[in-house]
């Protein structure tokens, strides 16, 4: 009370933005930056940058960008006593279903449920990038981090989850992530050369290899692996052995009812993940071939059913659910922490079972 009146803070900032909100998200930026300030910057009034914030849509691309650099640049980083972190980890895909993507939500549940966190699937986009779509729910339901199975990530998603806080890893990168995009993976050249040398000490000279998409580094890598295995052995490979696949069953039966329908067809198929694999081994039941008999076979990624396969798969090992138990880790760690090791990459190893013998049938 000032002279018998009741003392009245005024107020600053617009009637839609309530005033003690606005003051604790001031707060948390300490003196280095208020809300207002990045505002002014921008050019923008303060229930814009709340809605950037917010990951609303109602704002121009242009004039996002713009305050998610600001915001970036002054070090903004939002923990309101409000709206606390879900403890959550989410995991996004582009497609959710292959028992391969099994593996890796089995390897991010085994660390959630070590910190109490639950785990969010969502499927978005292309094997290059999340679509436009996912951000705006990802910055609303703030997780304690995401889990992207994609190549990159595109510079305004890293900018505004940056912004939020919210860390972010790629597992199992289709591509080469950029240098500030922390990410884990697994040896593929490795992998590629040890199933194919497999195949190639047992005595094939004609191997043919099912890799996966040419636009993905891993098939690139395991295609590499192959090549360095023939020509350690002496074999020139045949480029007509040589196919592009789609890492899924339907895609390896095609790929091989053609190479065994050849009259010069291969003794053995080493195919770029163990679902191409299951659809070799069909192709083969199809056209009357003994596995191993008359041809030999080497699947990628020892997902469950390989060892229930008929005959049961040699398979390349990629440890799925270590490489997604490491993504999740390092997503809990401290920021300083997940500073140190941006790149992990896993050793492969080979699984021999009854689908590869020496060559030997008609």
């Amino acid at each position: 009370m000032v002279n018998g009146r009741a003392r009245t803070r005024p107020n600053r900032y617009p009637a839609s933005v309530p005033y003690a909100a606005t003051m604790r998200e001031e707060a948390q930026v300490g003196r280095r930056v208020t809300l207002a300030a990045v505002a002014r910057e921008a050019g923008v009034s303060l229930p814009t940058v709340s809605k950037v914030l917010n990951g609303r849509s109602d704002v121009s691309p242009a004039t996002r960008a713009k305050v998610e650099r600001l915001l970036e640049a002054h070090g903004y980083r939002r923990r309101t006593a409000g709206a606390p972190q879900a403890p959550l980890i989410e995991i996004v895909f582009h497609e959710l279903e292959s028992v391969w993507a099994m593996e890796l939500i089995r390897g991010v549940e085994n660390v959630a449920k070590q910190n109490d966190a639950t785990v969010a699937l969502t499927e978005s986009g292309t094997r290059q990038a999340p679509g436009p779509e996912w951000i705006g729910g990802v910055l609303r339901r703030r997780p304690l981090g995401v889990l992207l199975v994609f190549s990159t990530v595109p510079e305004d998603v890293k900018r505004q989850l940056r912004s939020r806080a919210i860390p972010f890893v790629i597992v199992d990168p289709a591509g080469d992530p950029d240098p500030d995009v922390p990410s884990v993976g697994s040896a593929n050249w490795a992998g590629g050369m040890a199933a194919t040398r497999h195949l190639t000490d047992q005595g094939h000279e004609r191997v043919a290899i099912i890799t996966g998409p040419e636009d993905l580094m891993c098939s690139l890598a395991r295609l590499d692996g192959y090549r360095s295995a023939m020509a350690m052995a002496g074999h020139e490979p045949d480029p007509a052995l040589v196919r592009f696949g789609d890492f899924h069953v339907q895609g390896g039966f095609e790929h091989a009812m053609d190479l065994l329908r050849r009259p010069d067809r291969p003794t053995a198929i080493f195919a770029g993940s163990d679902l191409q694999a299951l659809g070799v081994l069909e192709a083969a039941r199809v056209l009357g071939l003994s596995v191993p008999g008359q041809l030999s076979v080497v699947g990628y990624d020892d997902v469950p059913p390989a060892r229930w396969s008929s005959p049961p798969l040699t398979t390349v090992q990629q440890p799925l659910q270590r490489m997604a138990e490491e993504a999740a880790r390092m997503l809990l760690r401290p920021k300083d922490a997940r500073k140190t090791a941006l790149r992990i990459e896993l050793a492969t190893h080979l699984v021999v079972r009854q689908s590869t013998a020496p060559p030997g049938g008609p």
